[in-house]
């Protein structure tokens, strides 16, 4: 049975655990899970399967925040919840046992990814529910009726090198005209289908992503990361596709209305 008492856990992925063969267990859990594409698409990785391996780490950051981690009362074993399912819909988990590397810091080491249904979670009265990002429904749907603050020169300046290699030379205040044109664009897309603000988690809070069509308007070229106020919204910086994907996923799988690795 499962320890009752609190633990505190690192926020840490690689301070809870060691997990040797890092790459090939990962490559395991994405033959097991619901099938996914979990590449960039326009972005070097130095791994396979870049987005996954970002969202079991920071989907442990979140269940170590909510001690969603079950322990067993000899401390021997523990397990939370990843939030995948298998392609039959079945919630894997991940599972560790106690370290008995001397060498090795963490308490704990990787043991497996395992299904549900698997005997191995028999070793747990109950188990984890997945990570929990939000109270308030309402701040996974962007409300056009608020207006939306942007400093599109900021944002330009800051981020040029996200930006298509064919505009990052372009006459800034052209640029600038640009870039607001396509927010305008982006929030009137928004006004037609709720799906089109996509959220995200970041430290603590949820964030919409809108799409920036800068060349096609068929096309989003970047995100534009949208903060919630009281009575408005601001814009605060933009994101590559590939990056607003993967922060966009570790909160659910994104609608690929425009958001596209």
């Amino acid at each position: 049975m499962e320890q009752n008492k609190p633990y505190d856990f690192p926020t840490d992925f690689y301070d809870f655990c060691f997990m040797p063969k890092f790459d090939e267990n990962i490559e395991y859990l994405r033959g097991l899970a619901e099938y996914e594409d979990w590449e960039y698409q326009n972005t070097p990785a130095n791994h396979a399967h870049p987005i996954l391996r970002n969202y079991i780490k920071y989907t442990y950051q979140r269940i170590a925040e909510e001690k969603k981690i079950s322990v067993t009362t000899d401390e021997e074993f523990c397990c939370w919840n990843t939030g995948l399912i298998t392609q039959s819909q079945e919630p894997i988990f991940i599972l560790f046992e106690k370290n008995k590397l001397s060498n090795s810091k963490p308490y704990w080491h990787f043991w497996k990814f395992c299904r549900k249904g698997e005997w191995e979670l028999n070793k747990f009265s109950s188990v984890p529910e997945m990570a929990h990002y939000f109270d308030d429904p309402s701040v996974l749907v962007f409300d056009s009726r608020k207006e939306l603050r942007v400093n599109a020169e900021h944002i330009i300046a800051d981020n040029i090198g996200r930006f298509p290699n064919s505009l990052q030379s372009m006459n800034p205040y052209g640029l600038q005209n640009l870039v607001k044109g396509a927010i305008d664009s982006a929030i009137e897309r928004a006004r037609r289908n709720y799906k089109t603000a996509i959220p995200q988690y970041y430290q603590g809070s949820i964030q919409l992503l809108l799409p920036i069509s800068l060349l096609d308007p068929k096309k989003a070229d970047l995100a534009l990361v949208v903060d919630r106020f009281t009575d408005f919204y601001r814009g605060s910086t933009c994101l590559t596709l590939d990056m607003a994907y993967n922060n966009a996923r570790q909160l659910a799988r994104p609608d690929r209305d425009w958001l596209i690795p």
